[in-house]
Order: structure tokens, then C-alpha cells, then sequence
């Protein structure tokens, strides 16, 4: 807390100093992103799948799917299948200890350090406030009073996580279990509030959810959510996916199971960390290959047509295509439960990928939980 109150005291005079001198940069171009293949020199060994099919969900391992994309079935809505309330109340920035607020000045980005082509200098970042919307889905099966499962999403709500559940707990293929979708506190990337919540190498933000989200959810709803990790996920896109993976990574006690797509693996964090100093792109450089490995089930997905370089930086740390295989890697070498998922004529979140690929990603990660389908 020491730390956060001084970083946001220099934010505070940075940008009183600087709000008379900046000019406003041009919006950034992100180039279109070459198409990758899977059979790239380098890349995971990968099983190719049927065009319209999906990785079995009791599968480990990396897979190839696409080119097309349809709705799984628990995507829509169907007749007799019980439904859960979903509720949403907001958090404002002035009641978090945690995360009082920043932003980056609209129209600027940052540069690069000179001494450092992998460090990004942003001067431009202030305290500002912010509001987030946090959506509650609580399953028509949810017994009043029991302790229950959940997964916390990142960048909600997420009203598609909600049918999926619905379905998948009517048919017995994932528990009955609480899902709690987060939005993000604004902006994007290094200098924003977005960017300080999830590229963040740290337990911050898990912090912020135990203590400033779960003990609102349970009261305002009266649910009881379960304190065993083995009963917790965390799932997300882009750098939301790689939050849900840091909360693990940081807090295993807390979480153990993990769902990607388009994980920002690459290096995205700031302030800089001498730590940490490639932010996520650390996890498949060293932090996964120079630890012991944790009790973690992880599902992950990349578009071939994902992000690369999409900001200043050249540093070799902004292939998301080239991150996620490297996670891949390094999570077979280390003999995790993994299904790494490559999509075919895809880009980065791809929604149609999300449509056809979330139900059975959402099985994947609850195998062996209790309730979930016998076979898993």
C-alpha cells in the first residue's frame, strides 16, 4: 500500500509538470498481422483437426483447428434448460484501496528508453478516476448456503460465458458454479488503468479481487464461494488473458485453473519491474522453465492472424503468436495439464473462435472437480 500511494503521488506531479508541454501524438496504426502457420520451424508439434471441430476436452497437448467456425450448441439458449440470474452492481474508484485510478493522456502513448529497447517510458500517465461494471451469474441449480465453485472473468460482463454455463451445468459437464465477470478499470495497455490491472507481474491483482470484489459478491447476493483453489478458475482475451494466468502464477493458493485467448504474453508491463523486466513475456522466458511446476490446469488459444509489434516498441517481445507457442513449449517441458489451441483464420479474440471453442475450453479446465461428468 506504501508502494501504490507513492507511485500515485509522482503519477499526481508528472503529469501537474507535464500538462502544459505534451503534444498530442497521432492515434497508433497497428500493422495488419501476417497469417502464421502452425507447421512453422520452431512451433509446436500440433495435431490438425477437421475442419468445424474441436479439441476433445479431455485432451492435453496442442491442436489445430479452422479454417471455419460455427456456434457450439451451448451458445444459444435452449428450451428447458434452467437458466441463472445474472446481477451487476458497479465499483467506483474512490472506494478502492487497491486501484484509486490512472490514465493516460488521450492521444499519446510513450517511448521507447534509448539504454533499453525492451523498456517503455510513458510520461503521460496521471491519477484519474474510473467506474467498472461487475456482472454476477449465480445458476438456477446453486443451493442457497452451499459453498460453490467459480471462475472470475476479466474484461466483463460477459453475457456468452453465461449461456455456456447454463448448458454445461444442465448437462452435468462442468460443476454448478458462481461466474464473476469484472470489467477493467479503462484504457489500454502501458499508462492506463487496464494495463496497470492485468499486464501487472504481481499478486495485485488477485488481491484486489479477494478483498474488494468476492466479499461484495457473497454479500449482495448471498452465495458462498469457495476458499479451495481447485474450485477457482480465472479466464480471459488478450491481456485479460494473461491477468488470469498471473493470478494463478501469484497466487496458486488461491487459483488453480486457467482459461486464454489471445494471452498478451509478451512485454506489455509498467511501470517496469528489474524483476519482472519483460513483464509476461518472463513466464515462457524463465519464470515457467526455472521453477517448479505449479498445480495449474491451463487451456490457451492463438489466432494465426494475432497481434505483432502493435505499438512502438521493436524489441522482440510482441508476437502473440510466437508468445503462446512458447508458453506451449515450456509448459509440456515442465509436464503441465495444457490444451493449446491454434486457430486457423483467425485474429486475436477471434469471437467466432470464442463461439465454437469456449464450451468445450471450459470442460477442459474443470476435469477432475467434483460434479463435473464422471468420464472428466
Amino acid at each position: 500500500m506504501i508502494r501504490l500511494a507513492s507511485f500515485v503521488i509522482v503519477l499526481a506531479g508528472i503529469g501537474q509538470a507535464i500538462a502544459q508541454g505534451v503534444s498530442a501524438a497521432p492515434p497508433q496504426v497497428r500493422p495488419t498481422p501476417p497469417t502464421r502457420d502452425p507447421h512453422t520451424s520452431g512451433y509446436v508439434t500440433a495435431k490438425e483437426l477437421p475442419d468445424g471441430t474441436n479439441a476433445p476436452a479431455h485432451a492435453d497437448g496442442n491442436f489445430i483447428i479452422g479454417p471455419t467456425y460455427s456456434p457450439a450448441p451451448e451458445m444459444a439458449v435452449q428450451a428447458g434448460v434452467p437458466q441463472g440470474t445474472v446481477y451487476e452492481f458497479t465499483m467506483h474508484s474512490a472506494d478502492s484501496r487497491i486501484y484509486p485510478g490512472i490514465a493516460r493522456q488521450a492521444n499519446t502513448f510513450g517511448t521507447v528508453d534509448a539504454a533499453n529497447p525492451a523498456k517503455l517510458l510513458v510520461t503521460t500517465s496521471h491519477p484519474a478516476p474510473y467506474t467498472r461494471r461487475v456482472a454476477v451469474y449465480v445458476p438456477r441449480q446453486y443451493v442457497p448456503g452451499t459453498i460453490a465453485p467459480f471462475i472470475v472473468g476479466a474484461d466483463g460482463p460477459d453475457p456468452a460465458l453465461f449461456t455456456a454455463l447454463d448448458n454445461l451445468i444442465a448437462e452435468h459437464r462442468v460443476p454448478v458454479m458462481i461466474a464473476i465477470s469484472i470489467g477493467n478499470g479503462g484504457g489500454d495497455a502501458q499508462g492506463s488503468e487496464r494495463g496497470l490491472e492485468y499486464d501487472t507481474m504481481s499478486g495485485r491483482y488477485a488481491e484486489f479481487v479477494e478483498q474488494e470484489v468476492l466479499p461484495i459478491v457473497e454479500e449482495k447476493y448471498h452465495v458462498k464461494l469457495t476458499r479451495d483453489p481447485d474450485g477457482r478458475a480465472t479466464m480471459g482475451g488478450s491481456s485479460g488473458g494473461s491477468c488470469a494466468l498471473i493470478m494463478a502464477w501469484y497466487h496458486p493458493e488461491l487459483y488453480h485453473r486457467v482459461l486464454t485467448y489471445s494471452g498478451t504474453y509478451v512485454n506489455q508491463q509498467w511501470p517496469s519491474n528489474p524483476q519482472t523486466p519483460h513483464g509476461a513475456w518472463e513466464f515462457h522466458e524463465h519464470l515457467i522453465p526455472s521453477s517448479p511446476a505449479k498445480p495449474l490446469r491451463i487451456w490457451m488459444e492463438v489466432g494465426d492472424r494475432d497481434l505483432l509489434n502493435p505499438n512502438v516498441m521493436r524489441d522482440g517481445m510482441h508476437d502473440w503468436v510466437v508468445a503462446n507457442e512458447n508458453m506451449a513449449k515450456v509448459l509440456a517441458a515442465k509436464g503441465y495439464h495444457y490444451q493449446f489451441v491454434f486457430a486457423r483464420n483467425a485474429g486475436h479474440v477471434d469471437h467466432a473462435v470464442k463461439l465454437q471453442t469456449l464450451p468445450e475450453a471450459l470442460e477442459y479446465i474443470w476435469q477432475g472437480y467434483p460434479n463435473a461428468r464422471a468420464a472428466n
